[in-house]
C-alpha cells in the first residue's frame, strides 16, 4: 500500500512540503474517536492519535477540524501522552461534504472531506420524496464532490415503480446519474463497483433503513455491518451505523459510511442553490426586469411557466422555502458573529483597562 492508494495525489504533496522539512508525516484519517483520531500511514499502519493544541485554537469553527477524510499531518514520537502521535496541521480539502448541524445551531457539520463520489441512497417507497432529494442535490452541489443516486432495495417494488421513481429523479436533476440497486439480490451493485478503483473515495448517505450498511457489507463481501430492520409502522429505519468511518474496500478504493441522516439542513449559499436549481434561472433570464422578485412582478417569465405548467409549483415551493431558510442562517449567522465580536472587544477592553491601572500604579 501507498499513499497514493489512499486517495494522495500532487496537490497535497505540494501542500506538504512545508510538513515534510519539519519531520511529519502524512497520514488520512480514517475514524474520529471524539477524543481521539484514527490515522492511516501510507504503509498501511493505523494509530490513534491526538489533536494538537494549535490546530485546535486555530480552528474558528468545529467544521475547521479535522475530519474523517481529512489529510492531515502527523508528528509521531514518544511526547508523554497515551497516543501514537499528534496532529499538527490539516492540508486544504479537496472537497467536502456537510450541512447544518441539527437543531438550532448555526455551525457547519462536516459529514466527510475529501471524497470523490457521494451516493445518496432511496427507495421507490416510503422513503421517496423529492423535496428531500433536491435539498440533498443543493449540499452535493457545494461539495464539489460526482453525485450519484441508488434506488435501492428494488426487489420490494415493481419493475414500473422503480422506473417511475427513476424517470421523476432524472427530470428533477439531469446532471444526477441513477441506478436502480438490490443488496438483498445483489442486483445493480456491480454499477457501484464500477466508481470504484484505487485511490478513489466514495461516501454513502441517506435516511435509515434505505439499506447503506448492507450495500456496504455485499462490497466488502462480508458481514461488516450489522444491517436493522425497518419500522413498519413509520417506514423508517434504526441507526445501524452510529459514527463516521473510512473503511478500505478489498477491490480498491474507500468508502466512508455515515450515519442515517433524518434532518438535511443546507448549508449553502444562494449562488450554489440557484446553480442547484439550474432550470429555474433559465427562465428567470426571460423575466422583464433583472430583478425581478418571482412573486407579482409584471412581467415575470417564472409566474409565467407555473400558469403554463412547464414548471412544477411544488418545485418552485421549495425553493422559496430553501432560500428563506439560507436567508434565516446568514442572519443568525451574522447576530452570532457580532456578538462574539462584541464579546471580544468587552474582554480586550477589559485587559487594556487592567494594564492601565498596573501601569498608574507602577
Amino acid at each position: 500500500m501507498t499513499l497514493y492508494d489512499l486517495g494522495w495525489n500532487a496537490r497535497f504533496e505540494a501542500e506538504f512540503a512545508d510538513c515534510l522539512s519539519k519531520g511529519w508525516q502524512p497520514a488520512r484519517l480514517v475514524r474520529d474517536n471524539k477524543i481521539s483520531y484514527g490515522a492511516r500511514l501510507g504503509d498501511g499502519a493505523e494509530m490513534e492519535v491526538a489533536l494538537g493544541g494549535a490546530v485546535y485554537h486555530e480552528a474558528a469553527t468545529d467544521a475547521e477540524l479535522p475530519a474523517v477524510g481529512d489529510w492531515v499531518a502527523l508528528e509521531i514520537g514518544d511526547d508523554g501522552n497515551e497516543y501514537d502521535a499528534v496532529i499538527r496541521a490539516r492540508l486544504t480539502r479537496q472537497t467536502c461534504l456537510s450541512r447544518k448541524a441539527p437543531g438550532k445551531s448555526t455551525e457547519e457539520q462536516v459529514l466527510a472531506a475529501n471524497v470523490d463520489v457521494v451516493f445518496v441512497i432511496t427507495e421507490a417507497g416510503q422513503d421517496f420524496n423529492l423535496r428531500r432529494m433536491e435539498r440533498y442535490f443543493a449540499i452535493l452541489q457545494r461539495s464539489g464532490a460526482r453525485s450519484v443516486v441508488l434506488l435501492n432495495k428494488s426487489d420490494l417494488y415493481s419493475d414500473e415503480e422503480n422506473q417511475v421513481a427513476k424517470a421523476k429523479l432524472c427530470d428533477l436533476n439531469p446532471n444526477v446519474e441513477v441506478h436502480i440497486t438490490s443488496a438483498l439480490e445483489s442486483a445493480g451493485v456491480d454499477v457501484l463497483r464500477s466508481y470504484l478503483k484505487s485511490g478513489v473515495t466514495i461516501a454513502l448517505i441517506g435516511s435509515s433503513g434505505v439499506g447503506k450498511s448492507s450495500l456496504i457489507n455485499q462490497l466488502l463481501g462480508q458481514e461488516f455491518l450489522w444491517t436493522g430492520e425497518v419500522n413498519g409502522v413509520t417506514g423508517k429505519g434504526m441507526h445501524t451505523t452510529t459514527a463516521r468511518e473510512l473503511i478500505l474496500l478489498p477491490g480498491g478504493g474507500m468508502l466512508i459510511d455515515n450515519p442515517g441522516i433524518r434532518e438535511v439542513q443546507m448549508w449553502t449559499d444562494a449562488k450554489t442553490l440557484k446553480e442547484s436549481f439550474s432550470d429555474f434561472d433559465h427562465i428567470a433570464r426571460d423575466c422583464l426586469f433583472h430583478n425581478c422578485k418571482h412573486g407579482s412582478d409584471r412581467g415575470c417569465a417564472i409566474q409565467a411557466a407555473l400558469k403554463a405548467g412547464t414548471l412544477s409549483k411544488e418545485r418552485f415551493a421549495n425553493y422559496l422555502k430553501l432560500d428563506e431558510e439560507l436567508e434565516k442562517l446568514r442572519k443568525r449567522r451574522k447576530k452570532r458573529q457580532l456578538t462574539i465580536s462584541r464579546r471580544i472587544r468587552r474582554e480586550l477592553k477589559s485587559k487594556g483597562e487592567k494594564y492601565s491601572r498596573k501601569y498608574d500604579v507602577d
